[in-house]
C-alpha cells in the first residue's frame, strides 16, 4: 500500500516535471547552443580572430564584445574574478575562452531564427552576434555576412557536411 505522503510527493514531482517540460521553446538542444566551428566563424568575421585585439571604443576582444552584450550574457568572469569588479568585463572579453563563454551565454538568452528558415543555426547566431538579440531581423552588413558565409562554407568542407549546425 502506498502512503498518502508518497502519493502526494509523487504527484507533486509529476506536476513539476510536466510544467518544466511543457515549455521548451527557449532550449536549443544543448547547454552551449553555438558550436566551436560557428564560434570560430563569428570570431573570424568580427576581428580576424586576432587574439592581440584588446578594447577599442566600446568593444573588447576578438569577438568585439560590448559591456551590454557581456552583461546580457550573464557577466561571465575568469577564475578568481568577480562580476562586480571594475575590470571584469574587459578581462573576460579580452580572454578567448571567457569571451567564447560570453557568446554562448548571449545566444542562450537571445537565440532565435533571424533569417526565417525555420532553424536556429550558425547563420542566426552570427546575425545575433553582430546586430544584437533585438535587431536580428535587420539588414546585416555585407562585409560581415560575406565573411560568415565564406567561413561556414570552408568549415562545411573541413567537416564534410553541408554546413556546421548552430
Amino acid at each position: 500500500m502506498v502512503s498518502q505522503r508518497t502519493l502526494v510527493v509523487g504527484i507533486a514531482a509529476f506536476a513539476m516535471l510536466s510544467i518544466v517540460s511543457a515549455d521548451v521553446s527557449h532550449i536549443v538542444g544543448q547547454e552551449n547552443p553555438v558550436t566551436d566551428a560557428c564560434l570560430s566563424c563569428i570570431c573570424e568575421a568580427s576581428s580576424g580572430c586576432d587574439a592581440s585585439v584588446r578594447c577599442s571604443g566600446d568593444v573588447c576582444g576578438m569577438f568585439r564584445i560590448t559591456w551590454a552584450y557581456w552583461a546580457d550574457a550573464g557577466k561571465p568572469v575568469q577564475s578568481g574574478d568577480s562580476p562586480d569588479s571594475q575590470n571584469a568585463y574587459a578581462n573576460c572579453a579580452n580572454e578567448p575562452y571567457c569571451a567564447a563563454r560570453t557568446v554562448q551565454g548571449y545566444m542562450r538568452k537571445f537565440g532565435q531564427d533571424c533569417n526565417g528558415d525555420g532553424v536556429i543555426d550558425c547563420f542566426d547566431h552570427a546575425i545575433i552576434h553582430k546586430l544584437g538579440g533585438y535587431n536580428c531581423k535587420n539588414q546585416v552588413p555585407i562585409v560581415y555576412q560575406s565573411k560568415i558565409d565564406e567561413c561556414i562554407q570552408r568549415k562545411a568542407v573541413e567537416y564534410g557536411a553541408n554546413q556546421p549546425q548552430q
